[in-house]
């Protein structure tokens, strides 16, 4: 067991092997409570196999790990009780209304029916989605449609969140209000766990771990790892960064 330290998620040479092929290599990192911390990395990188292990959902091969005090191996069912996940691909039921679909989560998620009016009047509120509660679901603009599976993924006020591309599909407008509700979450002592793509996105992470090949390859803050990936320039960006670590060594902090 690790110690948490405070931590949120800690893993210590986490390996996931499939046969002889090793998607995930021995991977350590850990995030504090209340961090947004960006896992980011090239398609088949092995964010995605580091994820599902960390969210109960794929056991590990090796190593250690505890997410919201829980053992990734030994507790994995306690683990799905202590986090929200929303996935990249939209999975809420688009034939049932926003509103028919928080009840039917808040059944999911086996909360408490007397705190079922309190539950949908947050998230209603927090997501804005309250004129059109009624509509069908398939009916609503992406932007509104991912705020209504973030909210889902809330109901049962987690206390990690798991946002695997969050903003996949919607317009810069949207990605930045998507942004500042996250930054509240975190004010409120909710972890951040979130991948993207998009590398303007990544700099409202507090901190930053890289992924390739299965191997970390660069962890710390985003003007840190802008720093010492390309040192002297001055007009680089994160995407620079990316796309140097991505094609030679990594830089760890």
């Amino acid at each position: 067991m690790i110690p948490s330290n405070g931590d949120a998620i800690a893993v210590r040479e986490l390996e996931k092997r499939f046969g002889t092929f090793i998607a995930v290599n021995k991977i350590s990192f850990s995030v504090k409570k209340g961090e947004i911390l960006g896992f980011l990395g090239p398609n088949g990188s092995g964010k995605s196999t580091t994820i599902r292990m960390l969210c109960g959902i794929l056991n590990p091969t090796s190593g250690r790990g505890q997410v919201a005090g829980h053992d990734i191996f030994t507790e994995p069912e306690e683990i799905k009780k202590s986090i929200g996940y929303m996935s990249q691909k939209f999975s809420l039921y688009e034939d049932l209304t926003p509103i028919e679909n928080i009840r039917f989560y808040l059944g999911i998620y086996s909360v408490a029916q007397d705190q079922w009016k309190d539950r949908i009047e947050w998230i209603l509120d927090m997501t804005q989605l309250q004129e059109v509660q009624d509509r069908l679901t398939r009916a609503l603009p992406p932007g509104w449609r991912q705020r209504l599976a973030l909210g889902c993924a809330l109901l049962h006020r987690p206390d990690i969140l798991f946002l695997d591309e969050p903003t996949s599909g919607v317009d810069p407008i949207t990605r930045q209000h998507f942004w500042d509700f996250i930054g509240q979450l975190a004010g409120e002592g909710i972890t951040v766990f979130v991948t993207t793509h998009y590398m303007d996105e990544a700099r409202h992470c507090q901190r930053i771990v890289m992924i390739n090949e299965g191997k970390i390859v660069a962890s710390g803050s985003p003007q840190e790892i802008i720093a010492t990936a390309c040192p002297g320039r001055f007009d680089a960006d994160l995407n620079d960064a990316f796309v140097t670590l991505m094609t030679r060594g990594g830089i760890n902090h």
